[in-house]
């Protein structure tokens, strides 16, 4: 038994199709040490056998000459079943021409009858059994089993082989469909599959003209190597519609990332890296589908792992530094100031100042706008002591609560232990929250804010307006203070629409019964506006921009002598 590759416990099953009753003795009494044998005397009784066991078969051993249905009768029907095509067939004959012919017609191999030699037949009942478990466990690793497109060690082998054997330009693409998490979320993980399913065979469907081959690395993400295009623009034009119709899932958006003519001297996965860098870099920009790799995204890029990889040393050495703008009271007759923001700045030591719109939403994106804010927060609360403790003055302070810190089960203890440590009550540290995240979350989110403010901390809905929030989500969300975009105040008395945008803003705050912040007030003419509209508090370039701690103190010594 050594010389075999499988003990008794795991038989493997054979089926003897042979219409002399001597010869299926014969071999049975070779087989059946080894194997679970099953004998049939026809065709017809074989398929029979086959359809009626659920077990599946490893080998069948068919002679060619039978009556009721001869052995190429039935190598025709198997290999035209789906269920049955991918049993190996070893055929038993003694004619010559017969073993080409059925070799031709899908089986795996011959045995030379008479059996003159069970060694010979055991050895070449294994060798087959041995390849066909092989190639069926190489082709269950080389597809996804969700959209038979193929596994990402596949794919990338493929892309190898064209690369040796086609000098013809290609392109790297990446394509996603933007917040799939939704769908499976609402309207389940079946529906999510089939979309899925049907949006590698579209395509495949697009593409396959020519060289195209696709895997799916990721759970919505597909890549595609494929003959160099000069343009994209109206391939995947109606992809998204198409889908959303298919699906019956509205607004499913498709993005794409394409890196044209890619460089065969970097990796594979770089080429990929490249196209999918572009392809992330349009994540919520509702007016690109398509975007193209180049050498400036990619300095980009590298701009961005420098400030990720940077981050912890700017905390660290204190590169970053917070600055702060005054919010005054405007309904007395002499503005008061009543509060500041947080903002904060990096001094790099090597770059210089970099603004916070290079790496706010770069860590937003990633999760460290979290280290960013813990920071914020430690050191607006050390600046509100220190005020008290020189200029006897407490002036509450503003500080960003990203989306990422809402989900922080620690986050309200971690902001008590900050008041804590600096001697301060929850009233003089302001907590701003943006609107966008009360869209995307508003049952969870009020849940975390009712908790702040059991606590007494004042919350103030940041950036009003440009969230999308409904009317009714407004008059539900616990907030103290509501923050009026700038970009409303910015147009207020240019436009008709601006200015009763902002009344309509104004009359919000006054039906909920909470203060109006206006931000961006640049001028006069806004400051008098608001007032009359009863805005209570503004910020902007009119009073001062954001200031370093030490030039904002004068803005806290005039209000003491005045």
């Amino acid at each position: 038994m050594s010389e075999f590759a499988y003990p008794k416990k795991l038989k493997r099953r054979i089926l003897i199709v042979e219409d002399e009753e001597i010869n299926r003795e014969i071999l049975a009494n070779i087989l059946e040490d080894y194997y679970e044998v099953s004998c049939a005397e026809n065709g017809a009784q074989a398929l029979q056998l086959l359809r009626e066991h659920t077990a599946p078969y490893s080998l069948i051993l068919l002679d060619l000459l039978m009556p009721v249905m001869s052995g190429e009768e039935f190598l025709t029907e198997i290999k035209a079943d789906e269920q049955l095509s991918g049993i190996p067939v070893i055929v038993m004959t003694s004619e010559k021409p017969a073993e080409v012919s059925s070799i031709k017609m899908g089986a795996d191999d011959f045995i030379t009858k008479p059996y003159d030699s069970p060694e010979v037949i055991l050895a070449r009942c294994e060798r087959i059994i041995q390849l066909y478990e092989d190639n069926s466990i190489i082709r269950s690793a080389e597809k996804d089993e969700l959209t038979e497109l193929f596994t990402r060690e596949f794919f990338q082998e493929y892309v190898r082989q064209i690369d040796s054997y086609d000098e013809a330009a290609d392109d790297a693409i990446v394509i996603n469909i933007e917040h799939f998490h939704m769908i499976n979320e609402m309207f389940g993980r079946e529906t999510g599959d089939e979309v899925l399913k049907k949006l590698a065979g579209m395509l495949l469907r697009v593409f396959g003209n020519g060289t195209c081959i696709g895997c799916r690395p990721d759970a919505d993400y597909f890549y595609l190597y494929v003959d160099h295009r000069d343009s994209y623009d109206n391939v995947f034009a109606g992809l998204s519609e198409e889908l959303a119709g298919y699906s019956h899932i509205p607004k499913i958006r498709i993005r794409a990332g394409i890196y044209q003519n890619v460089d065969r001297h970097i990796s594979i996965e770089d080429r990929f890296d490249h196209a999918k860098l572009a392809c992330d870099r349009i994540r919520g920009d509702y007016t690109k589908q398509i975007n193209y790799y180049s050498k400036e995204l990619n300095d980009a890029d590298l701009y961005h792992e420098r400030l990720i990889n940077d981050i912890d040393d700017a905390i660290a050495n204190r590169d970053l530094i917070v600055f702060y703008q005054p919010k005054y009271g405007i309904q007395s007759e002499k503005p008061v100031l009543r509060s500041a923001e947080a903002l904060i700045r990096w001094k790099h030591p090597e770059l210089g100042m970099i603004s916070p719109g290079d790496f706010i939403p770069l860590f937003e994106s990633n999760g460290l706008i979290q280290k960013l804010d813990h920071y914020v927060w430690r050191e607006a609360a050390a600046r509100i002591r220190d005020w008290k403790e020189r200029f006897d003055y407490t002036l509450p302070v503003s500080v960003n609560v990203s989306r990422v810190d809402i989900y922080d089960p620690e986050l309200e203890q971690r902001l008590l232990d900050i008041l804590e440590e600096n001697g301060l009550s929850t009233s003089e540290l302001m907590l701003e929250i943006t609107e966008s995240a009360y869209a995307d979350d508003a049952k969870g989110l009020t849940e975390v804010i009712n908790n702040l403010r059991n606590r007494g901390f004042k919350i103030e809905m940041d950036d009003f307006g440009t969230g999308y929030s409904s009317l009714n989500m407004i008059t539900s969300i616990p907030i103290d203070v509501l923050k009026i975009d700038m970009s409303f105040i910015r147009n207020m008395n240019k436009d008709e629409k601006s200015r009763k945008l902002v009344e309509l803003v104004m009359d919000i705050a006054k039906f909920i019964k909470v203060p109006a912040v206006a931000e961006g007030v640049e001028d006069e003419s806004q400051l008098k506006a608001l007032k009359e509209m009863g805005c209570e508090l503004i910020q902007g370039y009119y009073f001062s921009r954001p200031v370093p701690p030490e030039e904002f103190e004068k803005f806290i010594i005039d209000e003491k002598e005045n």
